[in-house]
């Protein structure tokens, strides 16, 4: 009468109470399925850093002396449901068991054959907690949410009141990344996958991105995570703070932690982390406006997307709120295009399947907002392309913040700028084919010329917008000659936007 529980591959937490004992009666499985790697196009290295963490996690399963059953890619199992369903009715599993979903399509396809669905143990809020904290509001406020979490969990408080005397350092986060302050290098590994990707083309996957097979940089167990996570602490949370923004030439990592993909795997657990990152600063090791701007990512802002992610779905993954249908260009999937910037994002993008918060939103999330894209490319192309890419993150991030089809749930104003933005923030414009200073000639920095036709587009919608009001007030001032050389120039665009 054995007891099947099912690991998924972004379940690979070794603290979980599951491990705390061996019991003969209960066998983990972990299984790669083909579906798994194909719902979204799904980058190399996305595909063999969560294989080879879930092969990481099944031996470390072993080591502490539990039954483990492990099913690699090669042994045709299209989809988890099925194996799950198959294994029951042959008798090889009596019951099955396993810990709640992240993702909405697998908690909808799995939960109905399970004995016991538990707590994944990981996150600071149960599922539906967003949805509880904002009953009856219309809008979703990040900061009322953060505030009641810092509360609650006493980090960076003094009492009832905020350590500083402010809840948010937003504003000292924003600054560019100056010419001559050092970068460290990023803490890297060198994994040799190159028999599993191997296995992976045996078995007709597609393979998009370079797979870096021959020398794999990413963690793969908790160990190799916390190698990355002390590293930040000790040599790149310093400057993280006021250069999280920073957009810079050939430095894909700046200061950023890259221990997203540990993150969301689990083998890091986000308390722990904040923690880490209050003692750095109650040790006089960082700064305050580091220390909370890293705090409010992980505190505030994740576990906020994840609760609108399950307040809202299934309906979320359908939402069009501006009802754009431009399909993708080819340059997404390839980085070949002249705006400098955006080829910078993709072809890092493909190079380390990592790109940093600013380029996701305000460089390809922008373009593709201001280009009309089509949300559903949109998301696909997030959730294939990032190794951290994982559904409940990922869409509110890109159909909600990034490309405002969710209406405003999740961002009060759509996010685009012209290169005006992406010109403060970076190095980028110093070497484009295009003129970030032009706004209409036919050298014009694209984002000029598409930043005005959006909001012209969307006027009915948007106009009424406290935060943007701005925007129609400077446009009402431009001449009518100038209104028609941006649209006339954003016209062109559209219509040639496979050779921007």
């Amino acid at each position: 009468m054995i007891t099947g529980r099912l690991i998924l591959g972004d379940q690979l937490h070794p603290g979980h109470s599951w491990y705390q004992r061996v019991d003969p009666s209960v066998r983990y499985f972990l299984i790669e399925a083909h579906d798994e790697q194909t719902y979204a196009p799904q980058h190399r290295q996305k595909m063999l850093g969560f294989l080879a963490a879930m092969r990481r996690f099944a031996a470390w399963l072993e080591s502490k002396g539990h039954a483990v059953t492990y099913v690699p890619i090669g042994a045709g199992v299209r989809d988890l449901a099925s194996y799950v369903a198959k294994a029951q009715k042959d008798g090889r599993v009596h019951q099955w068991e396993m810990q709640e979903p992240d993702e909405y399509r697998l908690d909808a396809a799995l939960r109905p054959l399970m004995a016991q669905v538990v707590s994944s143990e990981h996150f600071m809020t149960e599922r539906h907690h967003v949805a509880a904290f904002f009953a009856g509001k219309k809008t979703y406020l990040m900061e009322s949410f953060y505030r009641d979490q810092r509360k609650k969990t006493g980090i960076l408080m003094d009492g009832e009141q905020p350590h500083g005397g402010s809840w948010n350092y937003d504003a000292e986060n924003r600054k560019p990344w100056p010419a001559k302050q050092p970068i460290p290098s990023a803490w890297t590994f060198s994994h040799d996958l190159r028999a599993l990707d191997a296995e992976l083309d045996e078995v007709g996957l597609p393979k998009w991105g370079r797979s870096a097979a021959e020398a794999f940089p990413w963690p793969l167990d908790r160990t190799e995570a916390l190698e990355v996570w002390n590293f930040f602490i000790e040599h790149l949370l310093p400057s993280f703070g006021p250069y999280q923004d920073a957009l810079v030439d050939d430095a894909p990592f700046l200061y950023h932690a890259r221990i997203s993909f540990a993150l969301n795997t689990k083998m890091l657990t986000p308390l722990e982390l904040l923690e880490s990152v209050e003692s750095a600063y109650r040790a006089e090791r960082v700064s305050l406006s580091s220390a909370e701007g890293f705090i409010r990512q992980v505190m505030g802002w994740r576990e906020y997307v994840r609760g609108i992610y399950w307040a809202q779905m299934p309906e979320y993954a359908t939402l069009n709120a501006l009802a754009h249908r431009q399909a993708m260009p080819d340059w997404f999937y390839t980085g070949k295009t002249k705006m400098r910037c955006v080829s910078q994002a993709i072809h890092q993008s493909l190079q380390h399947s990592y790109a940093h918060h600013i380029q996701r939103l305000m460089v390809t999330g922008n373009i593709a907002l201001l280009l009309g894209l089509d949300p559903d490319s949109v998301d696909a192309w997030y959730l294939g392309i990032y190794l951290d890419a994982i559904e409940w993150v990922e869409m509110p991030n890109t159909r909600g913040m990034s490309q405002f089809a969710d209406g405003g749930i999740l961002g009060s104003k759509p996010y685009v700028s012209s290169g005006a933005y992406i010109h403060k923030m970076s190095n980028h414009c110093r070497g484009c084919a295009y003129s970030v200073q032009d706004k209409d000639g036919p050298n014009s920095c694209p984002f000029n010329a598409l930043y005005w036709e959006f909001h012209h587009r969307h006027r009915e919608r948007l106009a009424q917008n406290p935060r943007i009001g701005m925007v129609y007030r400077t446009w009402d001032r431009f001449t009518p000659e100038r209104q028609h050389a941006l649209l006339e120039r954003a016209a062109w665009l559209h219509e040639h936007v496979e050779e921007l």
